[in-house]
């Protein structure tokens, strides 16, 4: 079965595109990469998605175009990914750009993604899933980070004796941990690119900090770190998840008020990166893994990425999913294939012990249609096997 997935995240730059072959054997399924693509956003695209993401007021009227607007751009990637695909494909896998996500106490009361499914089925003439988290809210999970069905698989707990995990860095920093003989765990540990982006626009006017070069060039702020090393979330236990909803432009300001100095618009950048480092590194010792097999646009940033592996040093080796032939840049997209293939199939993507749901929830909705009721399912895969 080939299967196009698609990945817009918060970083909202633009959209990665893969195809993948799956085949079931026994309770392995193979996944052979067909490509994948990277198509940016314009600037005018972006803004309309920042200017609708909270703290910021919206309307319906600017939902709605943007809605639209989206299921064109995912249209196109679509077609692409069908492309990619040799021409034909069984499914696409569009799960729409989060534009909110809604945490009260602790518990997910719901969740929005935009990108008009219908604009993306009718391109490509082929089903299309999409509004993946809503099933998993609805049993009473946090509906995210669903990504820990395609880490728990890849990384295999029977393969190893010690616990390894995976870290993708995107918008949001995302953590799954494996280990034999218990539960697959993964939350959200904090940002990763959001506030960083958030800082780039503001001290730089550009989209991010390329090649974190900017950060490379400041200090530390003492101060301002334990400002926000402060966050509550950081403590919260999981299952947990967050979003820009929570860290946006304007709670770096209001971090930055707080402190009554100015900082440098470098010592910002640096500042932030050892934030997300510090808080990915304190929870991969908090769970005393020996391995991180990082994704994730964050790991395009040197400068992150050494703050890692040194503070990672003598306790567990960064690597990337490169390494077990997928592409980091690529990862979340094909991961979403695989939920494509899950619901296909009738199979649950989500897992309870990462999103606290009450049951394992198949996800998402088909246009124009999804599998039949009768259709036979194959046995649930145990293990994913990456083909070159």
């Amino acid at each position: 079965m080939k299967i196009v997935g698609l990945m817009s995240g918060t970083s909202y730059d633009g959209v990665d595109v893969v195809a993948a072959e799956f085949t079931a054997d026994g309770d392995t399924l193979r996944l052979r990469p067909l490509g994948h693509r990277e198509l940016a956003y314009p600037d005018d695209l972006r803004a309309e998605i920042g200017a609708l993401l909270p703290p910021a007021a919206t309307t319906i009227e600017a939902v709605c175009r943007l809605d639209n607007r989206l299921g064109e751009v995912f249209a196109e990637a679509a077609a692409a990914g069908v492309e990619l695909a040799g021409g034909t494909a069984d499914a696409v896998v569009s799960p729409g750009q989060t534009v909110f996500h809604w945490v009260e106490d602790g518990r997910v009361r719901g969740t929005l993604q935009l990108g008009a499914p219908a604009r993306v089925a009718a391109r490509v003439g082929v089903p299309v899933l999409h509004d993946l988290r809503s099933a998993d809210v609805a049993a009473g999970g946090q509906g995210a980070p669903l990504v820990p069905a395609f880490d728990a698989l890849l990384l295999d707990p029977a393969a190893g004796a010690a616990p390894r995990a995976a870290l993708n860095l995107g918008g949001i920093a995302n953590l799954t941990v494996v280990a034999p003989g218990t539960p697959v765990l993964g939350y959200d540990v904090g940002p990763a690119n959001a506030l960083l982006d958030a800082a780039a626009r503001r001290f730089l006017d550009r989209p991010c900090d390329v090649d974190g070069a900017r950060a490379a060039a400041g200090r530390v702020h003492e101060a301002l770190l334990a400002r926000l090393l402060a966050e509550p979330y950081y403590a919260a236990p999981p299952p947990k998840s967050t979003g820009k909803e929570l860290f946006h432009g304007g709670y770096l300001d209001a971090a930055l008020s707080g402190l009554g100095e100015p900082v440098a618009a470098d010592d910002v950048l640096a500042t932030l990166t050892e934030l997300t480092a510090r808080t990915v590194a304190d929870a991969c010792d908090r769970h005393r893994v020996t391995e991180v097999v990082a994704a994730g646009g964050g790991v395009r940033n040197p400068t992150l990425r050494a703050r890692l592996a040194a503070l990672g040093a003598g306790r567990w080796r960064l690597r990337t999913t490169d390494e077990l032939g997928v592409p980091a840049q690529a990862k979340e997209a094909y991961a979403f294939a695989l939920l494509g293939w899950l619901s296909r199939h009738g199979l649950p993507g989500a897992v309870p012990s990462v999103t606290g749901a009450s049951r394992a929830a198949v996800l998402g909705s088909w246009t124009p249609a999804g599998p039949s009721a009768t259709a036979p399912r194959p046995p649930a895969p145990r293990r994913l096997v990456v083909d070159a």
